[in-house]
């Protein structure tokens, strides 16, 4: 089984199932929590590539602190690094949950998108 790192919120439900489903198949992970941990800048570069350099992809776009930052209307004129280090310094703006594995990754919960990307 291959070791996935997670960055998740307890509060979160989409969170809380995948979770279940990764304990479920069994597999080994490493969870952190996103808030207090957010995802190193590399990491996130390295899931920006798996998205094809789709950033609004890495946004927790529901987030109350996506919308009083107002990154709707600024997200498309931030260059990559902005984002990048915005993200990497709050983790309430990162969607989650945000799991790397040795040669993929993925954001939110999707367990047919999971089963993919990250081959389960």
């Amino acid at each position: 089984m291959c070791m996935l790192k997670m960055y998740s919120y307890k509060g979160c439900d989409a969170c809380r199932k995948a979770v279940k489903h990764l304990d479920s198949l069994g597999v080994a992970f490493e969870n952190l929590p996103i808030r207090e941990t957010p995802p190193r800048k590399d990491e996130l570069r390295k899931m920006l590539d798996y998205y094809q350099g789709n950033l609004r992809r890495l946004f927790n776009v529901s987030g109350v602190d996506y919308r009083q930052l107002g990154l709707k209307d600024s997200l498309p004129n931030m260059s990559v690094d902005e984002a990048i280090e915005l993200l990497a310094s709050n983790g309430n703006l990162v969607k989650r949950p945000f799991v790397l594995g040795t040669a993929s990754g993925v954001v939110g919960f999707k367990p047919e998108e999971w089963t993919e990307r990250l081959a389960l």
